[in-house]
């Protein structure tokens, strides 16, 4: 299967550079497979299409301030970005000028936190840091870090300004545990309302936790996508979240996966155990047509950029053709695509 049987056009003026004026109101465009169905919406009607027959599983990972900007000891200035902490305060980063440093730098960032260079790692320009600092490193990093935009977002906006709007929108309502360098994205479009309304519904809402790495931006790059290996993300299922999912399936309800984050999440815990139980684990799944999908049912998304693994994903749920006609209808509707945009609800 190859790389370009993926690629669509996009106007650049339908990339999303700020979130909705408020998280519900972002359109909804509805998949019906089995009317072959194309629907317009608005996130809010979510809680007419959804009822006492669905759980809808959320992915409750956090977003780090993971961009960290700093000086060496000459003045030069270097951005650090935080990938993923490893044992005894190492973390593997990326670094920016890469050739401005080597083994033994110590990079700056604040009175409270520096980090030192230890070796470069086998794999796509990462680094080994040491980090040095007292107390919470959480703590210190929403002191001064950054959220870490994706590329595709170029906004002009002054610092405080930009880190106050997306401290509170590229995050969704209900993150809790901190660890991932890029929003689940779907589930910016809840709310609390939105969440609380589900439920007296009779939607029963669980949380699973993956956190999401920076392969979530990098393009695949050889043309036989089978060729693709996916970033290892760590993930969670609690044990109240499994037997939610195991008594659902067993009295036929279907399952709502929010994102594509739970989609792996889930499918990859089916595939190491054959069954969804408590556990952590890493994911490097990688789900493209004609994936046959165990434990989700219907998927709420955004959508996705050309080539992107995500964009496959959803084209083993929906099938590669509606996908696309889908995609053609979005852009003739205007809709928003990315991170910040608006969403697929595949019915």
């Amino acid at each position: 299967m190859l790389l370009s049987e993926f690629d669509y056009e996009l106007p650049e003026e339908l990339i999303a550079q700020r979130p909705s004026d408020k998280r519900e109101n972002s359109r909804m465009m509805v998949l019906n497979r089995d009317k072959h169905e194309i629907l317009n919406k608005h996130f809010y009607d979510i809680v007419d299409l959804l009822d006492e027959n669905h759980i809808l599983i959320l992915n409750d990972t956090k977003v780090i301030p993971a961009r960290l900007y700093g000086y060496k000891d000459t003045g030069a200035k270097i951005e650090v970005f935080l990938l993923k902490e490893r044992e005894n305060k190492t973390w593997e980063v990326l670094i920016r000028p890469s050739k401005r440093v080597r083994v033994g730098t110590e990079i700056k960032i604040s009175d409270e936190l520096s980090c030192i260079v230890q070796m470069p790692l086998p794999d796509d320009g990462k680094w080994l840091v040491q980090m040095v600092y007292e107390g919470d490193i959480f703590e210190i990093l929403h002191k001064v870090g950054n959220i870490p935009l994706p590329p595709y977002i170029e906004r002009k906006m002054s610092n405080e300004e930009l880190k106050k709007l997306d401290f509170e929108r590229y995050q969704t309502v209900y993150a809790k545990k901190e660890g991932s360098v890029a929003a689940p994205t779907a589930g910016l479009h809840f709310t609390q309302d939105i969440l609380k309304k589900l439920s007296d519904k009779g939607v029963e809402i669980g949380y699973v936790t993956l956190n999401v790495g920076i392969g979530t931006f990098r393009p695949v790059k050889c043309d036989n996508i089978l060729e693709h290996h996916m970033d290892s993300e760590t993930f969670e299922i609690k044990e109240e979240t499994a037997n939610l999912i195991n008594r659902a399936k067993a009295e036929g309800k279907k399952l709502v996966a929010v994102g594509t984050t739970t989609v792996r999440t889930l499918e990859s815990a089916y595939k190491m155990f054959g069954e969804i139980k408590a556990c952590r684990g890493a994911s490097e799944l990688f789900i493209y047509p004609p994936y046959e999908f165990k434990i989700i049912d219907k998927l709420i998304t955004n959508f996705h950029l050309p080539k992107s693994t995500l964009l496959m994903l959803v084209s083993a749920l929906a099938g590669k053709d509606f996908i696309f006609e889908a995609y053609e209808e979005a852009i003739k509707e205007k809709y928003r695509f990315y991170s910040y945009g608006d969403c697929m609800f595949i019915n």
